[in-house]
């Protein structure tokens, strides 16, 4: 495809959101129109991965070194992949969530142009174009998180928005020295080594500017002790929570450190250094003390919550070996976790909405009046704790393996240890909502509770399905990211 099929993706989402803004549809002919949209602009994604430009598409230039240029290449297809797969699928289960809420055109406003900001995220050529449209993905999440107006929800946006903006300007020092010290902000394949040469001169400061780099980006993946505003954050409606916890934002965080870490400064200039070891450190403390949260909520979405900031921590563990089977261990993180998340969350919210129950304890039995919604839930539990052969297993196993090839032998061991603490925690906070679910029914209790309606119960039961299948059916995506990881993608 020619280079300029890039931005059709990006501006057909803002102009479904520019027509919602000003015409104002409504009822079942906007629902239709918009899901067709979203269906088409994901088969447009689709087309683009089957068919990558060879070249990138130059927007605009500040200077000869810096521009805002959009370029598809194997690591941003994986992302764009996950996000075009599971938006149709979120906005079917929106229509169904709030279908009596008066404000759906302002929500779906800003759910459709959440679409846009965050493909350019993974269509971005270099770290500046990243960044700016990370900047962009928290100004149009924001209303998101406060669409329900009440207290608690202001004061998790504003929240969000200071953990977002002092992240963000951690991760832009990181830009200016890159840009000054360094030969390049591109992410092609050979601009790591080129800068990797060029900041050895100034190796003790770049060093550092690295690991404020990765913990302003950190933020919106949630690293420790940056992660205050993701539990906060789950009073928003259930198809906000999902994207934020298993797509949009916190994937964005990991997937920027991803590839400043790959792509921009390069692991031969940060292996065996001290800045691999905080990073590392961090991600370790990350898996175990979400874990162990985890256990102790009893609100259900928050429980969920830390269970994602645990699994982002395991893509940032995986990353920071930094090798290449790190780099494809964390990718498939990154593609089962969102499913696997996307199924959870999407239950939790299909119980709230049907039932009004939003903490552990009042769900005894309920099982027995929404088998469905419960059935795949249970999928999706049993395969975020990591027993096979689902794909929650297969992905923390390639981390394992990625750990234990590490040539810091007890840092391998250390992050080893962290997932086996996490995969039993998992496996109790995840499990015993499963087990009360399914107990037997007080007599007379949940009466009026019962399954949602297809809405709801297609697009969770398509993610249980893909969670299974992606268990059975994974070597060849494991081969896809293995040729990603090692630049012949």
């Amino acid at each position: 495809m020619e280079p300029i099929f890039l931005i059709v993706p990006i501006l057909l989402p803002v102009a479904a959101a520019v027509w919602l803004r000003l015409c104002h549809p409504a009822g079942k002919r906007m629902e239709a129109a918009l899901f067709a949209l979203v269906l088409l602009n994901s088969v447009l994604v689709g087309a683009l991965l089957l068919n990558r430009p060879a070249e990138g598409l130059a927007l605009f230039r500040f200077t000869r070194g810096l521009s805002v240029e959009l370029r598809l290449d194997g690591m941003g297809s994986v992302f764009a992949g996950i996000i075009a797969t599971l938006w149709p699928l979120a906005t079917l289960y929106t229509y169904s969530y709030l279908h009596e809420d008066k404000r759906i055109g302002v929500f779906l406003t800003c759910y459709t142009l959440t679409y846009a900001v965050t493909l350019g995220i993974a269509f971005a050529g270099n770290l500046l174009t990243l960044y700016l449209f990370y900047e962009l993905l928290t100004l149009v999440t924001v209303p998101l998180v406060m669409h329900d107006m009440t207290h608690e929800a202001r004061r998790a946006a504003r929240k969000y928005l200071y953990y977002s903006l002092g992240g963000a300007a951690f991760a832009f020092m990181g830009i200016v020295f890159l840009s000054h010290y360094g030969a390049t902000l591109d992410f092609t394949q050979f601009a790591a080594a080129v800068n990797s040469g060029m900041v050895l001169s100034h190796r003790d400061m770049m060093t550092v500017v690295y690991v404020l780099t990765f913990f302003g980006f950190g933020v919106k993946a949630a690293i420790f002790p940056f992660h205050g505003w993701l539990p906060t954050a789950s009073v928003a409606p259930t198809p906000v929570t999902a994207l934020l916890h298993a797509v949009a934002v916190v994937k964005s965080g990991a997937f920027a450190i991803l590839r400043v870490t790959y792509f921009n400064y390069g692991t031969t200039f940060l292996e065996g250094s001290w800045a691999q070891d905080v990073v590392m450190l961090a991600a370790m403390a990350t898996v175990v003390f979400a874990s162990t949260m985890a256990v102790k909520a009893v609100h259900f979405k928050r429980r969920l919550a830390y269970s994602t900031i645990s699994n982002l921590s395991y893509i940032l563990l995986a990353a920071s070996t930094m090798t290449k089977l790190g780099l494809a261990a964390a990718l498939s993180h990154m593609v089962f976790h969102a499913v696997m998340k996307c199924c959870a969350f999407f239950c939790a919210g299909a119980v709230m909405h049907q039932s009004k129950k939003n903490y552990i304890y009042e769900l005894d039995g309920i099982a027995h009046r929404m088998p469905v919604v419960f059935a795949c839930f249970t999928v999706a539990s049993v395969s975020l704790t990591g027993i096979p052969p689902l794909c929650g297993f297969l992905s923390k196993w390639s981390i394992a393996k990625a750990l234990l090839t590490m040539p810091e032998t007890w840092l391998g061991c250390a992050g080893l240890a962290c997932l086996i603490y996490a995969a039993f925690m998992s496996g109790i906070y995840m499990l015993t909502v499963v087990v009360r679910a399914w107990q037997p029914l007080p007599e007379g209790a949940l009466r009026e509770v019962r399954d949602p309606d297809w809405r709801m119960l297609a697009p969770i039961g398509m993610l249980a399905v893909a969670v299974v299948a992606l268990g059975f059916c994974s070597q060849p995506l494991f081969t896809l990211l293995g040729r990603i990881a090692n630049g012949q993608i």
